[in-house]
Formats: C-alpha cells, sequence, structure tokens
C-alpha cells in the first residue's frame, strides 16, 4: 500500500476537493503511478487530521473523475494511465462482478461503427478531403457555422451563422466565454447545484463563483437580483433546460424575469443546453429574451457522440471577434474534419436520428428507474440521462455514496455540484453508465435496497 500524503497547504476550499485535486496533480506528474493501491481511508483521515467521511467524498470524487477505482475488500488504486482519458472510457456494470457505474452521464444510443465508415466513405469520394487539414477561421468555416446555425434552430433559436462559432466541445466554449468576459477575481453566478466542469473552469480562471438559489421552476428570481446587487457579476452560467443535476427545466416566465434582471444589471448569460435537445418540447432559450447579454452553447456530445467534439456557441453580434480571439489563443479553430462530419450528419439526417434513439433510450430507462426507486424522493424529467436523489434522514451524500460504493454501484454525491456549503443531502444517477438495461436494473435495486438499509459500513473500504 502506498504511503502516500497530500500536500494540502496552499490549497484553498472544502478539504475533500483539496485532496481530490492534491491526487489529481501526483498523478499528472508521476508521483502517483498506474495501479498504485491508495492509503485506506482511516489511515489517509488519520494522517490529515480530516474526518473518514471528508475522505470517502475525496475518493468518491477522484473517482468521478476517472482517476481511482476500488474494488470492495481489495483497496483503492490509481487507475491505468492515470485516468480514463488515458484510453476509451470503460462503461461498467456489465458484468456481474463489475462495478455498476451510475457516475458518469454517458450519452445513450451511440453512432456505430458502420455509420461512421459509410460516412468516411463519402466525404472519401467527394474529395477536397485536404483543406479539412489545412488552417481554417478561428470561428469555423463558413459551411460549419451555417451547419451550427441549422442545428440551433432545432432549439428554436433563430441564429445567423455569422454570430455562431464552431468549438470544441461545450466545456472548450464555457471556457471561451469566461476567458473573454471576465478577469480573475471577478464574480460569476451559478446554480446552487451546477455542473462540476463550471466550478472547475471557474477555480482555474480564479473567478469568484457565487451560488443563486434555485427551486423547481428554475433560478429564483429575488435570489438573482440579490445576487446582482451584491456582487456586480460579469456572467450568469446556467443550465435552464434538464438542468445538472436535478434536471428540472426553468419555465418560460422565469426565463424572461431572469433575463430582464439580466439585462438590467449587464449580466452575460451563458446558457449551457448541453441536454436540452433531448427535451421534445421546451420553452424558448434564454436568449431569445435577452439577445444582446444571451450566449447559448449547444453540444453534440449527448445527441450523437461524445468524442465528435464540436459544439455551436451563439454569441451577441458585438461579442463574435473577442471571441474568436479566444478561440485562436486556445486552440486556433476546432479540428475541422470532426466540424465537417457534424455538418455531414446535420444536413443527411444522422444527427436527427440519434437523437431521436436517445430521446427512446432516456424514456426507457426513466421508466425503469421510476419503478424501482422512491418516486417522492427524486427530481428528473422524462428524457433526462440523470435523476436527482434527495435521502431520507438520517442519511448524508458522503454515507450513502460510501455504502453504495460497498455494494458495487458507484454515484455522484451532492458536494460535487454545489456552489456553497452545506450541500443538500442528496447523490445523482447517470442511467447511461451501463450499456443494457438489466445491468441498470441491478444498479437500481442496489440502490433503493440501500435506501433503507443500515448506513453503517459492513466493512472498511481501502
Amino acid at each position: 500500500m502506498s504511503e502516500w500524503l497530500p500536500d494540502l497547504a496552499r490549497r484553498k476550499g472544502p478539504r475533500y476537493l483539496a485532496i481530490a485535486e492534491a491526487l489529481s496533480t501526483d498523478i499528472r506528474t508521476g508521483r502517483l503511478a498506474s495501479g498504485v493501491r491508495l492509503p485506506t481511508h482511516r489511515d489517509l483521515a488519520d494522517a490529515l487530521g480530516v474526518t473518514v467521511g471528508t475522505v470517502s467524498r475525496a475518493y468518491a470524487e477522484a473517482d468521478r473523475r476517472g482517476l481511482i477505482s476500488g474494488e470492495v475488500g481489495r483497496g483503492t488504486f490509481v487507475r491505468g494511465g492515470g485516468a480514463r482519458g488515458a484510453g476509451a472510457v470503460p462503461r461498467t456494470g456489465t458484468t456481474p462482478a463489475g462495478p455498476i457505474d451510475l457516475s458518469l452521464n454517458f450519452p445513450m444510443g451511440d453512432i456505430d461503427d458502420r455509420q461512421l465508415a459509410a460516412t468516411l466513405t463519402v466525404l472519401s469520394a467527394r474529395g477536397g478531403l485536404a483543406p479539412l487539414l489545412e488552417y481554417q477561421p478561428h470561428a469555423g468555416s463558413p459551411r460549419h457555422r451555417a451547419a451550427g446555425a441549422s442545428w440551433l434552430a432545432r432549439a428554436g433559436v433563430a441564429a445567423d451563422p455569422d454570430r455562431v462559432l464552431v468549438a470544441c466541445g461545450a466545456q472548450h466554449a464555457m471556457a471561451i466565454v469566461f476567458m473573454a468576459l471576465a478577469e480573475p477575481g471577478d464574480v460569476v453566478l451559478a446554480e446552487e447545484l451546477t455542473y462540476p466542469g463550471a466550478k472547475t473552469l471557474a477555480a482555474l480562471l480564479r473567478l469568484d463563483l457565487r451560488a443563486v438559489d434555485i427551486d423547481d421552476a428554475g433560478i429564483v428570481p429575488e435570489s438573482f437580483e440579490k445576487a446582482c446587487r451584491a456582487g456586480r457579476p460579469r456572467l450568469l452560467y446556467c443550465m435552464p433546460t434538464i438542468q445538472n443535476p436535478t434536471g428540472s427545466v426553468m419555465t418560460e416566465a422565469r426565463r424572461r424575469r431572469v433575463a430582464a434582471i439580466a439585462q438590467r444589471h449587464g449580466v452575460a448569460i451563458v446558457e449551457d443546453d448541453i441536454y436540452g435537445m433531448l427535451a421534445p418540447k421546451r420553452p424558448r432559450p434564454m436568449a431569445a429574451f435577452a439577445p444582446e447579454e444571451g450566449f447559448y452553447i449547444s453540444s453534440l456530445s449527448k445527441t450523437i457522440a461524445p468524442g465528435l467534439r464540436i459544439a455551436y456557441l451563439l454569441s451577441p453580434k458585438k461579442h463574435v471577434d473577442r471571441l474568436s480571439s479566444v478561440i485562436r489563443s486556445t486552440t486556433w479553430m476546432a479540428a475541422p474534419l470532426m466540424a465537417e462530419i457534424a455538418a455531414v450528419w446535420i444536413e443527411d439526417g444522422t444527427a436527427d436520428a440519434s437523437l431521436k434513439r436517445k430521446r427512446a433510450e432516456a424514456a426507457h430507462r426513466q421508466a425503469l428507474a421510476l419503478s424501482i426507486l422512491p418516486k417522492d424522493h427524486l427530481d428528473t424529467h422524462p428524457y433526462s440521462y440523470h435523476m436527482w436523489l434527495r435521502l431520507p434522514a438520517p442519511w448524508t451524500s458522503a454515507t450513502f455514496v460510501t455504502r453504495a460504493w460497498q455494494r458495487g454501484v458507484m454515484v455522484t454525491p451532492a458536494e460535487s455540484f454545489a456552489v456553497s456549503e452545506p450541500a443538500p443531502a442528496a447523490v445523482r444517477l447517470c442511467l447511461g453508465g451501463t450499456r443494457t438495461r438489466e445491468d441498470l436494473e441491478r444498479g437500481l435495486k442496489i440502490l433503493s435496497e440501500t435506501l433503507g438499509g443500515s448506513q453503517q459500513p459492513g466493512m472498511s473500504i481501502v
């Protein structure tokens, strides 16, 4: 067993996140090699002077990021290659002996080999591929920006192609806007429970991320107004449709009120609509109500394939050149070949067919989960890839994550999404992590049994 001890002296924020960040750094720099067995929860807690629950939360966060994996009775180990990202991200839960991973939001119903091969064959026969390996305009070629505008129209967004920028996925699109509009120390607002990637990005850019209250109808306008008056924020990051992690959809009335407040205070709205296409019916995007303040992001990772690193960013006209400069500074341009594949699939109906399959599979899995888990403790959407499980007292997210992990199921604690503390007693469940519905059913039944069982661990997790 490794005697690894993280250096937390200069790390700010919650201790569990500091431990997870230190683990990430030590893996990346080679201090921790692939396959190294990490200290037990209790040993590391004693060495650091923190609680066992803090270490459990840290390990759960590190596992969610793909840094480590564990086996009941054997230990917790640094993953091969240092992270899931070193190779193809495996979907676990496909064998009775394997852990069931309900912690990552995989899309359902992937593009298969034949579809990709057929598209590449068409592109090859068409000719003119060499220019796709050359430098292109930073915001994307006119053809690829037009394809993006066509895709955004499916979400009810009227977009001129000259206002659409092609990015390397939604995370990159978020970074583009954050970097263009905010400087270190600036206040950035987000829903009190938000996508962890937004938290990481804000920390990386040294932005002051603050929470605004949410309820079943979305952002609470009064809380947003108060935050605007108190902090003079530069931007608001939000997910109004199939929010991550709660699955809620902000009502149109709320969107109008929030947009009006943003316009009054000069706050840019960064709308992450990565899951929005899954909802057949939804209110109009926030950008429709605040066209001069709204930035709208739609990615193809959840609707087509995560490896197709293409997202479309709709910007107010006045910011397009500035955003293009940030693209130049970060990646120069999105990969033209990827953007061409995306354009072809948008044009020939492959993207729409993929979206239809994913909606159908999400609906099946949602119905399955609702038949197993207590409905009165769930927040979700009929076409969402994830569910928000509110835990009955006296459960905490840390104890539930640990207990579920001991029984072979991986879920994500509320702390990963909370912008401020304390986090609620809840966990996010992802329904696409297993390739089969049978494995998903097995995992959900384990969680249901765990909810009704003891909170005390049956054995130590190491």
